[in-house]
Order: structure tokens, then C-alpha cells, then sequence
């Protein structure tokens, strides 16, 4: 998550008009910046979203009995639903929560290497662990009574029974925090006891530069052997949820492969590595685009068929063959994503200067203002689009807004 040791958990120094392409500052790129700041608003367009797009439940009572469910998707909207939506969501599912753990292992080592471990874990704990509590304690319930009401709830003293009664504690988006948080200590850990594991892994990525295909061949590969086999045992839907703390089952050590390849691309160097503006990546970005778009079509049409009724594979030949396919999709956009950041990113920006500023605060804070809105929106006549773009604009100023505001106040400028 952010600063010198992980993104979405610091802002970017404001850099002017000057070309920022290889600029950086105490560990600080522009591009990668800028990018972690795309995510979040890919995070809150996604989140958005969840209310219109095919394939949600259509009735509102069944989802407090399904514990991770309406967690998912607190709000649903049974009167606009769009294919399109459906489409964008399935994109943004497919990558962008990995791209966010690749993202933030890139500072990771540095960080040890400039800090020591026992500066670098203080450091995240106030940085992951006090924003997480935050968001645990006030930001998820917040955004999950409207769902409540949604489902017949019986006001804010029945809600709060009922929270209590889950057996858990439902987070919302800030799973990624905790998660991202026990990946730091773990790394922490390695570097106490293996020092030159991050030298390792930055032989591993080397000729990312000059060899950007030979790098995704063995990420990919990587990639398949953490999640293919703990899709085919839990399926891609199931989550584990113990008090706080959830993660999507299957999804677990594929994480852990992102987090560890941004630590051996950021071990190595991101201005001379994969991430190089002058490397063939980079260079190549249209070729990247390309080859993510077609990828992604053909991972589409082979959700069509393993869903569809006359497919000719079974339920656990379809997780597996699916595993397979969602690991070179995600894969794929990943680096396409990357290049064109890298690529295309050669001036500062005001507004991206702020974005990068703020987004993790408004990571921490928006999904309380999606839900709110979604449900406003219920009683109104508007196609699901439409509904989409004004939840978004909304969630957008408020959340921005909010950190912006929030960050004036130093002590919590130096934790988000």
C-alpha cells in the first residue's frame, strides 16, 4: 500500500510540470504512483457497479442467511441489471486486486534494506494496522446497514445484534489491508532470517527489461501452480472469514506470487528493470494491449461455455480448466496495464498528483458512501449505467473530498 515500503499508504511529492517518466524521490515513482491511484478508482467504479450487473440476486431477503454473499454485494438493485456492467466487472475482478499486491511489494525490500525490519514493521502497523481497525470498526458497519434495511432489518439496535451475531466481523474492502499487512511481516521475517532473499528474486527478474515475455511466461507459470490447485479444491467463490479478517480462499497464494514478484522487480530496481520507461515493455505497450485484449475475449468465451448448460465439462474440470485460464488472463493485463503506465506516464498532473495523495484514503472510506447512494438511487427510474455513473461520481467526490479534508490534520496525514 503506499509510501517507500508499500502502495495505497502514502502520497505522492508534488513534482510541478517537470518530466516525471524517471523521476523519483526518496523511493518515489511517478508512474507506479499514479497507477496505484488508477486502481482506486477502478476499486470504486467496481464497487459501483456490484448493484447492476447480471447475475446478482434479484431479492433482497434471502442475503443476511448467506454469511459472505451480501457482504459482497451489500446493496442489489432488481430492476437494472446491464451485460455491460457484467462485462467490467468481470475485467476488473480478473486483475486489479493482484496488480494492487504486485504494486505493493515494489518498495518492500528497499524499505528493509534502508530501515531494518523492526522500523519497517512499526511503520506497518501504523500505516496497515491502525487503518484497518478504522475501517473495521466504523467505516464496514456503516456501509453495511443500508443492505440491513434493504433486508427487512429491524432499525440501528436490531442491526447491532445482528452484526454481533455473525460469528465474525464483516470488513469489506478492507481485507486487502490485514492481508497486505501479514504479507509484510511475513517478508519482514524473511529478511531477518534469509537477508539474501531479496537478491534472489531479483536474479529471478533481471532480464525483465530486455526479456519482458520470458518474465511473464515464468510469473504466469508461478501464478498457475498457487492458484489451480487451491481453485480446484475450494472453488472460486469460497472466502475464509475468521473475527476481521476474510480472504477469497483460492486466491490466497496467488496473492502471495504478486507480492513477491513486485518485491524481486522492486529488489532489482524499477527504473532498470521490467518497469525501465526504456525497456521493452514499456517500448512494446501496444503489442501488451493487444495481446490482454485478445486473451481476455477468449477467458469470456470460456466462461460462456463452462457455464453454459450443454457445456461438456463437469463442475470440477471447469474450476480447473478455469484456473488455468484466469491466471494468463490476470497475467496478461497485468503487464498490459504496467506498459502503458510506464510508457505513457511522462508528465506530472495536479489532479493525479492529489489523486495519488488521497487514494488511500479513499480506499479506506468509500465504500460506506457506494451503498448509501446505491440505495438512494432504488426508488429512481434510471437505466443501470446511468445508476453506475452517478454512484461513481458521487463516491468519487465524497471519498476524495473526505481524505483530502481528513489529511489536513498532520497526525493523520502521517498514517494515510
Amino acid at each position: 500500500m503506499g509510501s517507500s515500503a508499500t502502495t495505497l499508504a502514502s502520497g505522492a511529492p508534488n513534482l510541478g510540470s517537470q518530466p516525471v517518466a524517471h523521476a523519483t524521490s526518496r523511493g518515489y515513482n511517478a508512474a507506479i504512483g499514479y497507477l496505484r491511484g488508477f486502481l482506486v478508482i477502478l476499486v470504486l467504479a467496481h464497487h459501483s457497479a456490484v448493484a447492476y450487473f447480471w447475475g446478482v440476486p434479484t431479492s433482497r431477503a434471502p442475503l443476511l442467511k448467506v454469511p459472505m454473499f451480501w457482504r459482497a454485494f451489500p446493496i442489489v438493485d432488481p430492476h437494472a441489471h446491464s451485460a455491460l456492467l457484467t462485462l467490467f466487472i468481470s475485467f476488473n475482478d480478473t486483475f486489479f486486486m493482484s496488480l494492487m499486491f504486485f504494486v505493493s511489494g515494489l518498495f518492500v525490500w528497499p524499505s528493509l534494506v534502508r530501515k531494518g525490519n523492526t522500523p519497517f514493521l512499526r511503520n506497518r502497523f501504523k500505516r496497515l494496522g491502525i487503518p484497518f481497525l478504522f475501517a473495521a470498526a466504523i467505516v464496514a458497519p456503516l456501509a453495511y446497514y443500508p443492505s440491513y434495511l434493504m433486508a427487512g432489518g429491524r432499525g440501528v439496535a436490531g442491526y447491532v445484534h445482528d452484526w454481533l451475531s455473525f460469528g465474525d466481523w464483516p470488513t469489506g474492502p478492507a481485507w486487502f489491508i490485514w492481508l497486505l499487512l501479514a504479507f509484510d511481516l511475513a517478508a519482514g521475517a524473511i529478511f531477518v532470517f534469509a537477508p539474501g532473499f531479496g537478491d534472489a528474486l531479483s536474479e529471478l527478474v533481471e532480464n525483465g527489461r530486455e526479456h519482458p515475455v520470458r518474465l511473464f511466461a515464468m510469473f504466469v507459470v508461478a501464478s498457475m501452480a498457487a492458484y489451480v490447485p487451491m481453485v480446484a479444491v475450494f472453488g472460486p467463490l469460497a472466502w475464509v472469514s475468521i473475527g476481521p479478517f476474510q480472504f477469497q480462499t483460492a486466491r490466497l497464494f496467488h496473492y502471495a506470487v504478486y507480492f513477491l514478484a513486485g518485491i524481486g522487480v522492486g529488489a532489482y530496481g524499477i527504473d532498470r528493470g521490467l518497469l525501465a520507461p526504456d525497456g521493452k515493455l514499456a517500448r512494446h505497450w501496444g503489442r501488451w494491449t493487444l495481446a490482454m485484449l485478445v486473451i481476455f475475449v477468449a477467458s469470456i468465451a470460456f466462461s460462456l461455455m463452462a457455464i453454459s448448460q450443454r457445456s461438456p465439462l463437469s463442475p470440477g474440470t471447469a474450476n480447473v480448466m478455469g484456473g488455468f485460464v484466469f491466471a494468463l488472463t490476470c497475467g496478461a493485463i497485468s503487464f498490459a496495464v504496467l506498459a502503458l503506465f510506464v510508457r505513457l506516464i511522462t508528465r506530472s498532473n495536479p489532479i493525479f498528483d492529489s489523486l495519488s495523495d488521497n487514494e488511500y484514503g479513499m480506499y479506506l472510506i468509500h465504500y460506506m458512501f457506494v451503498s448509501w447512494l446505491q440505495m438512494a438511487l432504488l426508488a429512481i427510474a434510471l437505466g443501470p449505467i446511468t445508476k453506475t455513473i452517478a454512484v461513481f461520481s458521487g463516491v468519487l467526490l465524497l471519498s476524495w473530498g473526505t481524505s483530502a479534508g481528513r489529511r489536513r490534520a498532520s497526525a493523520i496525514r502521517r498514517i494515510v
